[in-house]
């Protein structure tokens, strides 16, 4: 019995693995991330949430100026730079949102958010990085 519960759990671990490499978002964005709309409305108040959300959950590996330069990125990883103008998985708001939720793939150097902060965060995370970065396409 023990040996078929250590085997449901073992093959339950590598699906959800496999399936969070399979949702991240990957370099050159998607047509889901494309169609997503911002839910969150970019006001000052929006900014301030996600420049505490970001500060909460992304300084570390992004740097304090989201430049990719954070003192706990992990190692032989290059964050990206969130303020120039070049964003590789996709530079609208939902592509944004998608690699804050779902993650940075195809390597998963970036983990995903979903579960950990709430969607109105992620949202204005994303309308913080647009007050610092590069601006809407």
């Amino acid at each position: 019995m023990y040996r078929v519960a250590s085997s449901l759990i073992v093959g339950f671990g590598i699906v959800m693995a496999t399936m969070t490499g399979l949702s991240a978002q990957n370099p050159g964005g998607s047509a889901e991330g494309k169609a997503l709309k911002n839910a969150v409305a970019s006001g000052a108040e929006s900014i301030a949430t996600g420049q505490a959300a970001y500060a909460k959950n992304c300084r570390f590996c992004h740097g304090p100026d989201a430049k990719g330069n954070g003192p706990m990125a992990p190692r032989d990883t290059h964050p990206s730079d969130l303020t120039d103008v070049k964003w590789d998985r996709g530079a609208t708001d939902g592509e944004i949102f998608m690699v804050i939720r779902d993650g940075a793939g195809p390597e998963m150097k970036m983990k995903g958010y979903k579960g950990r902060l709430a969607d109105n965060e992620m949202w204005s995370i994303v309308n913080y990085l647009r007050s610092v970065g590069p601006k809407k396409k």
